[in-house]
């Protein structure tokens, strides 16, 4: 089982995953109201074309909404040196005191994080850089050096009792995505935010979120249709291109996920009909599925998804639905957990048997992306004319677009 899965997965070329996308269909800007967008809805090999405000009249009356309520942190730093040279500091992932994102933005004197460092040359191993801030009526002296050069660890320490949060949200930027090619501006502090986000750690938004409003909420209510949340705080590696000649050598960064026992009662009640908003949703159900299938096997109590993990099983050897996620609450339960902490590197590409989520809600990607890949593994080929069809329809590409609703192929 494992060479022919194997096989499959290094066959994949990653230019039969390419299309093309011209400049002028990338939304740099975000539609005004929010639910304005367009609503591409696939299923069953059908396309029809809707308004996402919409999207209530093409959702089954069991279906539970899974989204992700992480909240984009302004991640972007820019510290000048005395020489003249600006550095940019991005922050990735928490190190010291904690790698639990929620409880690193709560520190009140240093931390370390993983850092995207731009103008590295300039920044000397031995440098220490600083800047004035005033934050909540104080004046505070930041200042940065490298905890690990080689591994881009960058330490933050400062001379007032107050949170790192506060620090980042005196101190930083808002980190647009790269294809869109223009500086941060301050409406985006609100409008590349979904409405529903409460837990900071992202530096980027589960874009799907974003055409969400308390009027479409209200609609959604009305239908009966219920709606959970768990937490995936994205990181940079999403807008990370596939260079690699074979899938499976892409490297696919962890990211930390956050799921309540709530949410896996809610899963409980209705395994049959679960729709992600967004890939980071999507890919954090399907991961948490594993986790129970580790669990269940008796493998390991760690939440840690390797990218691959998910397919060298055979079908029988697996666990359902429900008996993984019984396997999830069982433990919890045990050890008085109210939630679960993880991470995963999940990689979703075409040949994934999908296990929990009967479709998604989602944007447009860009070409050759690992998002691509997962839209192909869920739709199969036709993920070509679906794409085809919302360019020949004048839909808007990307983090700020249009959205679309898409079934299971098998479904």
């Amino acid at each position: 089982m494992e060479n022919n899965w194997l096989e499959r997965a290094e066959s994949l070329r990653i230019e039969s995953f390419d299309y093309d996308l011209p400049d002028e269909r990338i939304a740099r800007y975000p539609l005004d109201p929010r639910d304005g967008s367009k609503l591409l809805v696939y299923g069953q090999g059908n396309i029809q074309h809707q308004k996402f405000t919409d999207l209530v009249e093409n959702l089954p009356e069991n279906t539970l909404l899974v989204f992700n309520d992480t909240k984009v942190i302004p991640a972007r730093a820019y510290f000048q040196k005395e020489t003249g040279a600006t550095i940019e500091i991005l922050l990735l992932h928490p190190e010291l005191p904690t790698r639990i994102i929620n409880d690193a933005m709560l520190v009140r004197d240093f931390c370390v994080w993983e850092c995207m460092i731009g103008n590295k040359k300039r920044f000397k191993l031995t440098d220490i850089l600083s800047t004035n801030l005033i934050v909540n009526g104080k004046a505070v002296k930041l200042q940065v050096a490298y905890a690990d050069y080689e591994k881009n660890q960058v330490k933050f320490w400062w001379d007032q009792d107050i949170e790192f949060l506060d620090i980042v949200q005196a101190l930083g930027e808002i980190p647009l995505p790269p294809y869109l090619k223009r500086d941060t501006e301050e409406g985006d502090k609100q409008t590349y935010q979904t409405v529903y986000a409460r837990q900071n750690g992202a530096v980027a938004a589960p874009t799907a979120g974003l055409h969400f409003t308390e009027n479409v909420f209200e609609k959604l209510d009305e239908k009966g249709i219920r709606r959970s949340f768990l937490t995936l705080h994205v990181g940079a590696g999403t807008f990370q291109p596939i260079k690699a000649n074979s899938v499976t050598e892409h490297k696919m960064h962890a990211e930390q996920v956050v799921y309540s026992r709530q949410l896996i009662t809610e899963l409980l009640k209705n395994t049959d009909t679960i729709v992600p908003v967004g890939t980071t949703s999507l890919r954090s159900l399907e991961s948490l599925y594993w986790y129970g299938v580790k669990l269940f096997r008796a493998e390991t109590s760690v939440f840690n998804i390797e990218k691959l993990y998910p397919y060298p099983f055979s079908p029988d050897e697996l666990p359902s639905a429900s008996e993984s996620l019984t396997a999830i609450a069982d433990y919890m339960d045990a050890q008085k957990l109210n939630e679960i902490v993880g991470e995963t590197e999940i990689f979703i590409f075409p040949g994934y048997q999908f296990r929990l989520c009967k479709g998604l809600i989602t944007n447009y990607h860009q070409p050759g992306s690992t998002l691509i890949l997962l839209v192909a593994a869920l739709v199969g080929e036709d993920w070509q004319r679906i794409y085809k069809v919302a360019m020949d329809n004048g839909y808007r590409f990307l983090s700020y677009g249009d959205s679309s609703l898409l079934w299971r192929s098998e479904v």
